[in-house]
């Protein structure tokens, strides 16, 4: 099962024409990827940094079709596409609340990195068997 997230467009999130300046939406995926490795992988974004390690993007690719104005609620979808020895690659989908209509795509490829090397690790076994699980569960 996918996993969601909903964000409630506020006045800090719109430009003059009351509708969500675009980088925003970049904040918004790293707010879901940040609450996904909380909440399904274990790993806080807070324990990766204490431990020495790092979650850099390395990719980002975004798609905007419907714009998003003050006050709607958006749904963020998290799907694992791909676990390779160090990266992840994640779709983040975003509809209005209730809405069938997509409003934007992004697709984001992290890498575990040691902080210290400031190099690409593979993942520690846990997180990857985690990020594995889930990915099953994306394509159920």
């Amino acid at each position: 099962m996918p996993y969601r997230r909903t964000v409630q467009i506020e006045f800090n999130h719109c430009d003059p024409a009351k509708i969500v300046f675009y980088p925003r939406f970049l904040e918004f995926a790293n707010h879901v990827v940040e609450n996904f490795f909380a909440d399904v992988v274990g790993r806080s974004y807070r324990r990766i940094m204490d431990d020495g390690d790092g979650l850099p993007t390395v990719h980002l690719e975004c798609d905007f079709r419907i714009p998003s104005s003050l006050g709607d609620k958006v749904e963020l979808t998290l799907r694992v596409v791909a676990v390779g020895r160090a990266s992840l690659d994640v779709n983040i989908e975003g509809r209005g609340e209730g809405e069938d209509a997509l409003r934007f795509t992004i697709n984001k490829r992290l890498v575990w990195i040691d902080g210290r090397a400031m190099k690409s690790a593979p993942w520690p076994d846990e997180v990857r068997a985690r990020l594995i699980e889930a990915q099953k569960e994306d394509a159920a």
